[in-house]
């Protein structure tokens, strides 16, 4: 009985060892495809590479499809480098022709480096493709060296430039410069090291070091969708030519979650080829690190404040004598005309600056700077892009009446899109400030996932305010906006257009003759999809942004509508 005991219990021991084994075996096979499957088809690649040269590597930025499938926007280009050893060159005008075959060369420099016979290394060029590259390794030319190469690579060229950044130089060393690639650095950048290890010590040492440095390797997954920034990025370029504008933006993002659905600037650049690039600031994202005094699209938070404040209500009215004198100063309308007694509907309506800035002296100082500070305005949004700027509203702390007023209206302070984006959100999601943000996964080097979304809310208005006035910008559209011409009948759009005087920085004041123009919206107007921003910097041959913003915002408009099958709400 006890021997059977002791052959049971060898049997089931045997079988513990033989399982373990197993798990071993299939952990490794999972480290090797799948963990480090790029490592090691890279490896058997560089048949030609020099063994003592790393391949570099980094991770990929991920677009993501409105059916969830993603599209490579920064992955990594394949080649090789192609040198000689010119101790080994016998002719070098013959091995000049039977390169310049397949790779296109200079004659000149080519036999200034072939000629250097005291130098066994001279490069004569890079990312050469593989399959000419490989039609010479066959060869096995004397002198001729062939080592395998990666390279950072945009397959949509200039699409969302301002928003992936490039990789660049960073003394001796590779890294994100600009946008996604700057932010996710930790992210995207790979350690090098060798591939060979003893395979216990792999396994085991794999455990260690999935709560290591390790752990943050990935890739990374956004929201932004390829064809809707295709479409923003197609409409800023048609805005720009109508309008001769210097720079041109616009953001879409959903109001209840924050996530960016495109992104992009006016003029953009080819990350592929930033080294050509003859103007570096084009590469800042001005629509994260760049301030501007906004103008009239500012009107609905104001009011908003005051119907949340429970001092006026659509139809409360006012008295408009066109101008108002303030701290010694007078601020007016933009036609400078008074209109009598009107509703806080027509300050929308007519965009009334004395109508705004009646609103804000009602609410008081300590009152308006609170609710301006609720909507986050002069503080950074924590968006997942680099440089984010604050915004300047200093102005409010003077205690004078006013600034309080011109900033009723967007006057006076200065603030990024991406934060008024985020203010704006609020009217109509209910009154939430959300978290903007870019990326919405992280897909580690070990096969998990993981979310990166902020989904922290924080409550600015009351329900019933971000309805009212929700209501009071879907008057807007449908009655005031270029007279009705632009309303949707089956879908309600609540926006409001902007027009601000651009300061001078060196004379003071502003400019007379110099705008930046502004527009938002966002629909469905009482369960919106989707806000859209845009804004246009000194347009010419027009002076309301009404004229140069409707109608790319109705394209846009239309297209999501289209796109997303959003059904008719009305």
């Amino acid at each position: 009985m006890r021997s059977h005991q002791k052959f049971l219990f060898r049997i089931r021991l045997i079988g513990a060892c033989a399982t373990l084994v197993a798990l071993l075996l299939i952990g490794k096979l999972y480290l090797v495809q799948l963990v480090h499957g790029a490592e090691y088809r890279g490896k058997a690649d560089r048949q030609y590479a020099s063994p003592s040269r790393e391949l570099w590597d980094r991770g990929t930025i991920f677009f993501e499809t409105r059916d969830g499938n993603r599209v490579s926007a920064a992955t990594l280009k394949s080649g090789f480098t192609l040198a000689v050893n010119p101790r080994e060159v016998a002719d070098a005008e013959q091995m000049y022709t039977r390169l310049s075959q397949e790779i296109p060369l200079e004659r000149d420099p080519f036999l200034a480096k072939a000629g250097k016979k005291d130098d066994p290394y001279e490069e004569i060029a890079r990312r050469v493709p593989e399959e000419r590259a490989l039609r010479l390794g066959e060869e096995k030319l004397a002198g001729v060296s062939l080592s395998k190469e990666r390279w950072r690579f945009y397959p949509g060229g200039t699409l969302a430039a301002h928003l992936l950044g490039f990789v660049g130089s960073d003394g001796d060393a590779l890294a994100g410069r600009y946008g996604l690639e700057r932010y996710y650095d930790d992210v995207l950048s790979r350690q090098s090291g060798g591939l060979y290890r003893n395979f216990f010590a792999e396994i085991f040492s794999g455990i260690k070091r999935a709560v290591g440095p390790e752990r943050l390797e990935g890739d990374v997954i956004t929201s932004i969708e390829p064809s809707v920034e295709q479409v923003l990025e197609d409409t800023l370029a048609r805005l720009a030519a109508s309008f001769d504008t210097s720079r041109a933006g616009g953001i879409i993002m959903d109001p209840q979650n924050g996530r960016i659905y495109a992104m992009a600037l006016f003029p953009s650049f080819d990350p592929n080829e930033f080294g050509k690039e003859a103007d570096p600031s084009r590469f800042s994202n001005a629509l994260v690190e760049s301030v501007y005094e906004m103008g009239s699209i500012m009107k609905p938070l104001t009011l908003a404040a005051g119907l949340d404040a429970g001092i006026i209500t659509a139809t409360s009215p006012y008295d408009d004598a066109g101008s108002l004198t303030l701290s010694g100063k007078t601020i007016s309308n933009f036609d400078g005309k008074g209109r009598g007694r009107v509703s806080m509907q027509e300050v929308l309506n007519q965009s009334l600056n004395t109508g705004a800035a009646t609103v804000a002296l009602w609410l008081g100082k300590e009152r308006f700077r609170e609710y301006f500070a609720r909507f986050g305005l002069g503080e950074e949004t924590g968006i997942d892009l680099p440089a984010e700027a604050e915004g300047l509203v200093q102005n409010l702390a003077s205690g004078r009446d006013i600034e309080l007023a011109t900033a009723s209206y967007g006057q006076g302070v200065a603030l990024t899109p991406i934060q008024t984006v985020r203010a704006l959100a609020s009217l109509g999601n209910g009154g939430y400030l959300v978290a903007p943000h870019v990326a919405t996964k992280i897909a580690h080097k070990t096969g998990i996932t993981r979310s990166v979304e902020d989904s922290r809310k924080v409550a600015v208005l009351k329900q019933s305010t971000s309805e009212e006035i929700s209501r009071m910008l879907v008057r807007v559209v449908d009655t005031a906006l270029l007279e009705g011409a632009y309303k949707m009948p089956h879908h309600s759009i609540a926006a409001k257009t902007g027009t601000a005087l651009i300061a001078n920085p060196e004379g003071g004041g502003y400019y007379p003759d110099k705008f930046l123009h502004s527009f938002f919206g966002y629909f469905p107007a009482y369960s919106p999809r989707f806000i859209v921003f845009l804004f246009a910097v000194q347009p010419k041959g027009v002076a309301f942004a009404s004229h140069t913003l409707t109608v790319p915002f109705m394209d846009i408009t239309k297209f999501l509508i289209n796109y997303y099958e959003i059904p008719p709400d009305r």
